[in-house]
């Protein structure tokens, strides 16, 4: 059974995302997921949620550049798998 979460344990979930995030992310990349969550939401907390899989599993090996970014964006909006090129 699970139980609710709490507002404070939410806003403990937000803020180590924030920190992975700042983590494997270049600034530019930071502001290009910025810009889609504001136009695409949805498609930005499914890459948000995919990096932090990755980040766990620790298949992150370098800092993901706007470049890098990009690509997976145009994968996912477009439906293929895809995988992080290191």
């Amino acid at each position: 059974m699970q139980y609710p979460i709490t507002p404070d344990e939410l806003a403990q979930l937000e803020a180590l995302k924030k920190e992975v995030l700042q983590k494997v992310l270049t600034k530019e990349a930071r502001e290009r997921l910025g810009r889609v969550k504001v136009v695409k939401p949805e498609l930005a907390s499914q890459i948000e949620l995919y990096l932090l899989q990755l980040y766990q599993a620790g298949q992150i090996k370098g800092i993901i550049t706007d470049e890098k970014l990009k690509m997976m964006l145009e994968q996912l909006a477009s439906g293929k798998k895809f995988k992080i090129i290191r």
